[in-house]
């Protein structure tokens, strides 16, 4: 577990890439429509622009993987990624295989036709990284010393690539057979299974899995490439289903969750409305602009349990409802309010607008459900904890990332407990030797979204889009 839950976070690194092509590939569509480049000579730069980040995600996902896998995420493990990725993708392509085979190129199993995927640029980030995290401190001879340490690496890397391409000789075409019965599984069900995807989309957040299972549905892993196809990047795009593992997040994230956060707040006790309207506002914002929702979500998802599996499973029919109809938007990054508007003009955008009406019906289904669960079942919500509980906060919004980052580091018993320090989009992951000497009211106290602990070494803090700033002050604090 704890090895995917590093994967999902390294995953991010190159999909941070992804709001830069939505933003050129926006400005593009909204400025040529119709010809998609044909009729503008700088739509068609941006559209082009942006969609060599898309076409090239399974390298950004080679180098992204290995350095986020890496022990101290440095970039020799990228470069190493890179190698790993040379070497497969040449050895494995068609016109190699049909030598090696000594048959024509057009007899070539078609598994090899699509070598160059996001699963197989993961899983060269991976042997990269395991060759880094092994051999970047290896001593050889005076004669050899020049490659010694990190040097070595990428080395070792080609030839593990080698050896691993060898059995994704044969392997390959088995493992492409199954990814592609499972993608067309899922197609099959057609609105149900984009209900099914959103609901395990949801569910899979605490532990920080959702990002293999959106691999699965956004990128090229089993075919459906949702993303690619509904920029133009990749050919099959079809008109009304193209978008549908997407355009439901948009009602849930702009209007859902706000409305939940407005629930919490109104269900606040008085004394505490305050200090919960600090949290939950700022969140609901990140939630409606950007499609952030972590930082909202874990303010209830381990307070109330429950309310979040209703959570889940109002999203996931927000998946199935809107797959249903012709309303079709995507995203490079998430379903917030940006990505929405930059998708307008997207090849397959379809009744975008309509969105806004639906989101609405949902957000006053979240509003209803959300406050009558809380009343009825007296659910612990930010601003309805136990009066004992410590309301000495420190908020996120003063900025004052030094005092946020001394309390957490005093909630997890000190320097001297902690061993490794990372973090991803918006947690804080840290490695710890005594799970004793945690306390994570203190923790909570400095006004942190929540505490994860998923193992006795383990400690996640929840903080929000601003994880960098804390987690740089949090490792000046701990030389």
């Amino acid at each position: 577990m704890k090895y995917l839950q590093r994967l999902g976070k390294s995953l991010m690194l190159p999909v941070a890439c992804l709001p830069v092509a939505a933003i050129l590939q926006g400005i593009g569509y909204w400025l040529d429509p119709s010809g998609w480049g044909a009729n503008s000579v700088v739509a068609a730069f941006l559209l082009k622009a942006g969609g060599v980040l898309i076409d090239q995600m399974a390298i950004l996902f080679a180098i992204g993987v290995a350095v986020g896998m890496s022990d101290d995420n440095d970039g020799t493990a990228g470069l190493a990624g890179l190698v790993s990725w040379l070497m497969t993708t040449t050895i494995l392509s068609p016109p190699v295989v049909a030598m090696l085979l000594k048959i024509e190129e057009d007899a070539v199993n078609p598994a090899f036709g699509k070598i160059q995927t996001q699963f197989i640029g993961i899983l060269c980030g991976l042997i990269a990284a395991g060759c880094y995290n092994k051999f970047k401190s290896t001593k050889l001879p005076d004669a050899f010393s020049f490659f010694s340490g990190k040097r070595c690496v990428a080395i070792v890397t080609a030839g593990a690539s080698i050896v691993s391409s060898l059995i994704l000789f044969f392997a390959w075409p088995v493992i492409y057979g199954a990814l592609m019965r499972f993608g067309e599984f899922i197609m099959n069900l057609g609105a149900f299974g984009a209900g099914l995807y959103g609901f395990f989309n949801r569910l899979l957040i605490p532990f920080g899995l959702h990002h293999a299972l959106n691999s699965v549905f956004w990128f090229d892993v089993a075919g459906i490439n949702d993303i690619g196809k509904f920029w133009g990047t990749m050919e099959g795009g079809i008109l009304g289903q193209t978008g549908m593992y997407m355009s439901g997040f948009f009602p849930v994230m702009m209007f859902g969750l706000p409305a939940a956060a407005l629930a919490m707040y109104h269900t606040a006790k008085d004394n505490k409305k305050k200090i919960a309207a600090g949290l939950l506002f700022s969140a609901a914002i990140a939630s409606f602009f950007n499609g952030v929702t972590e930082p909202l979500e874990f303010s209830f998802m381990f307070l109330a349990p429950a309310l979040y599996g209703i959570h889940a499973v109002l999203t996931g029919i927000s998946m199935a409802v809107v797959a249903l109809l012709p309303v079709r938007a995507g995203f490079n990054f998430s379903a917030g309010l940006v990505d929405w508007v930059l998708s307008f003009k997207a090849p397959f955008a379809e009744n975008s607008i309509m969105l806004i009406p639906i989101g609405i019906v949902v957000g006053i289904i979240y509003y209803i459900v959300f406050r009558i669960v809380i009343v009825k079942f007296n659910l612990k919500t930010p601003g309805r904890e136990d009066d004992d509980m410590d309301e000495t906060k420190v908020q996120l919004a003063n900025d004052d990332f030094t005092a946020i980052a001394q309390i957490v580091l005093e909630g997890v018993g000190g320097k001297e407990n902690v061993t490794s320090i990372d973090n991803c989009i918006t947690r804080l992951r840290l490695e710890i030797k005594d799970y004793t000497a945690v306390d994570e009211k203190k923790i909570k106290s400095a006004g942190v979204a929540g505490v994860i602990r998923p193992s006795k070494t383990a400690v996640q803090v929840i903080i929000g889009t601003k994880v960098q700033f804390v987690a740089d002050e949090f490792k000046k604090l701990c030389k």
